[in-house]
Parts: structure tokens; sequence; C-alpha cells
């Protein structure tokens, strides 16, 4: 009798325990099903991110080949092509921050990634500006003192400049990771998270102070121009069509540039000093996109257009040189 009932209290426990396991299993298969068709939902993607991340491709790609042609070609030396160099460096690193900054978002989201792919955005267009400043100044100062700047101008003293430029500009970068962020405070933010508005203020007014400043000195190149070509037509008692064509095609490509430059990082500019975080970010995309098509459009401007840069990259590309370089002179648009 005891016996039969401890069998029987023993089948009973053993179907219990086998039903508990069948129910915890189930449970916990349908835990197990629910957690993976959370993660396996797709990310939603905003489609101006798809568009910077494609432009900062674009923007590494153009750069590199640049880079790529002056390190490989030993007559590209000079100052000026030491400055497109390092121009072309700046975008190639603003090209990659826009990579990063759109791997971090989607797939490291963190603040130290924040941080870093903000320095590094700061850094690289900081420095992109910054060199095309100096490059407006090294065109200014080869009209200006055309006589002694082969000798003033030397490569040591054009890689100095560059080393305090790039100085200044790392420690631009550095700002964010060193506490000048609003990742703490978001009241404090601009329309660039995790950049202060103030910090976002004083870049803004460093840009259109530069944008002044290229403006001043393409005007004063005109004069020279203009002043150079008067004298030549004093000499011969006139001016050749042919030179003066080409006056008015250099002053056409500086305006260019100019014009260039005032539409991609004005509106980013004049927006950051009004806007903060509270704004739409449709507007901050807007204004950022000019921003970065800057570097898209620089290699064009300063160095697949110089007719030394063309021929090593038709060297480069096919191993000849069309006989339409050699009969081409240099004209004051080339500068």
């Amino acid at each position: 009798m005891l016996h039969t009932l401890a069998a029987a209290m023993s089948n009973q426990l053993q179907n219990t325990s086998s039903l508990n396991t069948l129910n915890w299993f189930s449970q916990e298969g349908r835990n197990s099903t629910t957690v993976t068709t959370a993660d396996l939902r797709p990310v939603s993607v905003n489609p101006w991110d798809i568009v910077l991340c494609v432009t900062g491709t674009l923007i590494a790609c153009e750069n590199a080949i640049v880079l790529a042609i002056l390190f490989y070609t030993p007559t590209l030396r000079a100052p000026m092509f030491i400055l497109i160099g390092s121009l072309a460096f700046a975008d190639l690193l603003a090209g990659l921050g826009l990579i990063m900054n759109f791997t971090f978002i989607y797939l490291l989201n963190s603040e130290l990634a924040s941080l870093l792919s903000a320095g590094l955005l700061i850094a690289a267009f900081s420095a992109s500006v910054c060199n095309l400043l100096a490059i407006t100044i090294d065109r200014y100062l080869s009209l200006y003192n055309a006589l002694t700047y082969h000798t003033e101008r030397t490569v040591a003293f054009t890689y100095t400049v560059l080393v305090v430029l790039w100085a200044l500009c790392i420690t631009l970068g550095l700002l964010p990771a060193l506490g000048w962020n609003c990742l703490n405070d978001e009241s404090s933010c601009s329309v660039l998270k995790p950049v202060t508005k103030n910090n976002a203020a004083v870049l803004s007014v460093s840009f259109l102070l530069i944008f002044a400043m290229m403006m001043q000195l393409y005007l004063q190149i005109c004069k020279i121009a203009f002043r150079h070509a008067q004298q030549i037509a004093v000499q011969h008692q006139f001016m050749t069509t042919s030179h003066a064509s080409s006056t008015t095609k250099g002053v056409s490509t500086l305006s260019i540039i100019l014009a260039t430059f005032a539409f991609c990082w004005i509106p980013f500019a004049m927006y950051s000093l009004v806007a903060d975080y509270r704004y739409p970010m449709i507007y901050t995309y807007a204004t950022v996109l000019p921003a970065t098509c800057n570097s898209v459009i620089n290699p064009f401007i300063y160095a697949f257009r110089n007719p030394d840069f063309q021929k090593s990259l038709w060297v480069a590309c096919c191993g000849c040189i069309p006989t339409s370089f050699s009969l081409r002179p240099r004209t004051s648009s080339d500068v």
C-alpha cells in the first residue's frame, strides 16, 4: 500500500516536473523569438545621412587621387603644390570623417564615438578652409612680389606655415573631447550636437572672417593683374587680344572661386550663429550639405585645372602627354 502510494506520488511528481519543464522551454522559446524579432527589425536610416556618406566617399576618392599624383610626381614639389597637397589631405580627412560619422550613428552609437567624429570633422573642415586662405595668400604674394617670390617663399617656410596651421586646427578638433561639449547640458547645444553653441559661433565667425580676407586678397590680385596688363600695353603701345582675354579669364576664375566658397560656407556659418538644437534638423542638413560639397569642388578648382598637375595625371593614366599641353602657354588664368 505504501509502496503503491509512493509509486503514485513519484509518478505525479515526475509528470509535474515534466510539465514545468515543458512550460519553461515554451516560455523561453517565446522570449527568444521575441528578442530575435526585435533584433532583426530594420533600422530606419535618414536619407540625408546617406547623402552625406556618399558625399564623403566621393570627397575621399577625389582627394586620394590628388595626393597620389602629388606624391609620385617629383616635379610637383613647389610651395604651391605643397599647399594643394595639404588642402587635399584636409579634404580627405573630411570625407573619411563623414563616413565615420555615418558608421558611428548607426553602428556604434556612443558618447565617445560622437566626440571623436565631431572632433575629426571640426579639425578637417577647419584645416580645409585655412588651407584655402593659405593658397590665396600664396597667390597674392606670387604676383605682388613676383621678382623675389621664389627666393623668399622656400619649401621650409611653407612647411612651417602648415605646421602652425594644422596645430591650430587639431586644437579646435580636440575641444569637444576636452570638455567643450553639450553632452551634459543639452540646452547649450548648437545645431551640430555635441558642439556647444558658443563653440559653433566662434567657428562660424572665423569662417566669415576668412571669407572676408580671401575676398580682399582676390580683389588685390585682380588689381595687380590689370595693372600688369596696363604696363604691358604701355610698353607695346597696345594690348594684345590674347593677353586681354587671359586677364579677363583670370578674373572670371577668381570670381568663380569666391562665389563657390561663399555659396558653400556662408549659409551654414550664418545658420550656426542664429540657430540651436531646437531648430528642425532639415535646416541643418540643408546647410551642411553645401558646405561638404566645397570639398568635392576643391580638387577641380585647385588641382585638376593646373596644367602641371594635368600633365602628371595624363602620364599616370595613359603614359603620355597630349601635344596641346606643350603648345599651350601659361596665362594669368592658371594662377
